[in-house]
């Protein structure tokens, strides 16, 4: 079985919506696939497959410890396609106990499919960590805007400091260092990372020995969702850049995803993007990125992936976004032309985006106030 955990640092990126519709595309190629609503506390991909009137879920198992697990996986209309339901309706569900945890993840990889898709929470707490880390190969779903990408940054940041944690033997030096650092007062984000690593290989080297085994299985998957312009496609390279100096950790690229409404109207629908118009730009992107999972042979390759090949991934991201604008702006005019789109329609188009590109515009001010607040303390990212 090959496990894909779908996360994001920032909530409304979309990263559901990616987890349905790519769990649906894989189905309609042949592998079985059963997707996961781990969003505990929150979990609404029920509404997103049109799926109603559930009485059973993740929250059913965890609160009534004998309760047949096989009873919570649901059968869908969907082709090769069976989903776990989350139970948002539980209280307490959001905060699990480390037996919990192991229960839940014991359970899943147990069943039988191609692909386990575990649709997470947004943030960083240590259920989404732990969760997010039962493959080597997450994928990080984020937008172009400057919050969106500083949140993923930082779900690395903490993804990183997790598998410090979890490497470092009790009571061994590393451990006590890392203690120390979490309560004298500054905390881990401002932490530089590299440094931190630094210090540990000096201090207790079969810890920092630990570590690097740990972390070399650890490659995640980016989605840059939410595009509005080929140009957006260099935010994730950035990101990317800004993992491998400050985290050392690299980022494969699996691909962009224009913003278009039909998803909205989808939604509305109570369909998937890929089921409601399969031949949209959305839906031709979604594709794409699942075929990318199926080339790369899954989740759980034994070694990473070559330098080479990563450089690649973003290269091919690059390209895909220019085309795409391409195709969109293509289908804007046919529409004009054909008289589906009148005039007062893009200018009312025009009129939403330009309020779209003065909010970014506060957003990247407010955050570049914020930087400069920083480095004056003498923090550094």
């Amino acid at each position: 079985m090959h496990v894909i955990p779908i996360a994001s640092g920032k909530g409304g990126v979309g990263k559901s919506l990616l987890a349905a519709n790519i769990a649906i595309a894989l189905g309609q190629a042949g592998k079985r696939v059963i997707l996961v609503d781990l969003d505990l506390g929150a979990s609404n991909l029920h509404l997103i497959l049109g799926i109603s009137n559930l009485t059973r879920g993740v929250g059913t198992l965890l609160s009534r410890p004998g309760s047949d697990f096989d009873e919570i996986v649901i059968e869908t209309e969907y082709e090769n396609l069976r989903f776990v339901p989350g139970d948002a309706e539980i209280p307490g569900l959001a905060n699990l106990t480390t037996a919990q945890k192991r229960m839940l993840i014991r359970r899943l990889v147990a069943l039988d499919a191609d692909y386990l898709i575990l649709d997470l929470g947004a943030g960083t707490n240590f259920n989404i960590l732990d969760f997010f880390l039962t493959s080597g190969h997450g994928i990080i779903v984020t937008a172009p805007t400057p919050t969106a990408t500083v949140n993923a940054y930082l779900f690395l940041k903490n993804i990183v400091f997790r598998v410090m944690s979890t490497a470092f033997k009790r009571k061994s030096e590393a451990s006590r260092y890392l203690s120390q650092i979490r309560t004298d007062g500054s905390g881990l984000q401002r932490v530089y990372v590299m440094q931190l690593l630094d210090q540990i290989s000096r201090i207790d080297p079969e810890s920092h020995r630990a570590y690097v085994e740990a972390i070399a299985r650890f490659q995640p998957r980016l989605v840059l969702n939410m595009v509005e312009d080929p140009k957006d496609a260099e935010k994730a390279v950035r990101l990317r850049r800004s993992c491998l100096q400050y985290l050392g950790v690299d980022v494969d690229h699996l691909g962009v995803i224009y913003r278009d409404e039909i998803q909205d109207i989808a939604l509305q629908a109570r369909l998937p993007v890929v089921v409601y118009k399969p031949n949209a730009l959305l839906s031709q992107a979604v594709y794409r990125i699942a075929d990318k999972l199926i080339q790369l042979g899954g989740v759980e390759e034994p070694f990473p992936l070559e330098q080479s090949e990563i450089d690649e991934s973003y290269e091919s991201a690059e390209m895909e976004a220019e085309i795409d604008f391409a195709s969109r702006m293509d289908y804007v005019e046919d529409l004009l032309h054909t008289g589906a789109l009148t005039h007062g329609d893009l200018v009312e188009t025009v009129k939403m985006q330009q309020l779209e590109i003065n909010q970014l515009r506060r957003e990247s001010q407010l955050l570049k106030s914020k930087l400069l607040k920083a480095a004056a303390q003498g923090y550094r990212l």
